[in-house]
């Protein structure tokens, strides 16, 4: 009997824990910063990718690192991701036409959906920037950081996979058993940008609030919003697929429409993951205030 009103009591702190989250991300217009944030990395994700390319370029081959971007765009775009690696491909056979103004405009427009991410999730822990504020100079760094970490991430997934791939072509014997490597890189590419997600998801979760979040609530809201990613992926790849009549509708604006609908819905996830982590920091400050009065007393 004791367990179960136990479980009785733990699943009505989960569903009240739950409710004070949905009222706080309606609270502080979490779908509206989902479209402007969506609507900035929108912008950004263009010129990050041919930043990216054209960098990275002189250290790995370009036909592979073009693979590697086309596999994380999947994840982030399902379904149309071709297209905008096409039109990045087409951009690079040309990228002798920009010059030193081109090249500082995409820099900028690279940078916007970090700066638009930083102010969403600065609104979501507004108590805490309503007692201490970043530095002007620190927030204008932190998307560069990023864009730097993205581009190591990428150098060093595409050595992995390059590893991998001179492995597809034997086979593995062990304890007389003989295990065939084909198709590995699909695999480890899937794998690989999964950790990575999780990784950058967690980081942002640490950095982008003003507020000092403890590792393993960011860690909880990195894991939770891959996740929920995943699974929401997979079914916006069947709808998209069997039941969606977009093509038909917006015609040759489709992958634009597509593009921006996907790009929400990460961003409401990692909203909702921002609010969840704002409501767990909370609760600590939340019993301290009740213990206050005792303590005067």
């Amino acid at each position: 009997m004791n367990k179960l009103q136990n479980m009785n009591l733990t699943a009505e702190q989960f569903l009240g824990f739950m409710l004070r989250v949905g009222r706080g991300f309606m609270r502080n217009q979490g779908l509206l910063l989902s479209g402007a944030v969506a609507y900035y990395t929108l912008l950004s994700i263009v010129p990050l990718s041919i930043l990216a390319l054209i960098v990275l370029s002189h250290f790995i081959e370009e036909q592979q690192l073009i693979h590697t971007l086309s596999m994380y765009l999947e994840m982030l775009i399902p379904g149309y991701a071709a297209t905008l690696t096409e039109q990045v491909r087409e951009f690079l056979d040309n990228r002798k036409v920009l010059g030193i103004i081109g090249f500082i405009g995409m820099l900028f427009f690279s940078s916007t959906a970090f700066s638009m991410l930083e102010d969403a999730i600065s609104v979501i822990f507004y108590r805490s920037v309503r007692i201490q504020r970043r530095r002007f100079l620190v927030s204008a760094i932190i998307p560069y950081l990023y864009i730097l970490v993205m581009g190591a991430g990428i150098v060093l997934v595409s050595f992995i996979v390059g590893a991998i791939e001179t492995l597809e072509s034997s086979r593995l014997t062990i304890a007389g058993w003989s295990l065939d490597l084909g198709g590995t890189t699909g695999v480890a590419l899937y794998v690989l940008g999964l950790v990575g997600e999780v990784l950058m998801l967690t980081s942002i979760y640490l950095v982008m609030p003003v507020a000092r979040v403890r590792f393993l609530h960011a860690l909880v809201g990195g894991l939770t919003a891959a996740v929920l990613w995943e699974i929401t992926r997979r079914l916006l790849i069947w709808y998209y697929a069997t039941v969606s009549t977009v093509n038909v509708i917006y015609g040759s604006i489709t992958i634009t429409v597509v593009a921006l609908l996907s790009i929400e819905v990460v961003a409401v996830i990692l909203l909702f993951g921002a609010q969840v982590i704002a409501e767990l920091e909370r609760i600590p400050s939340e019993a301290d205030g009740e213990k206050q009065p005792e303590l005067l007393a």
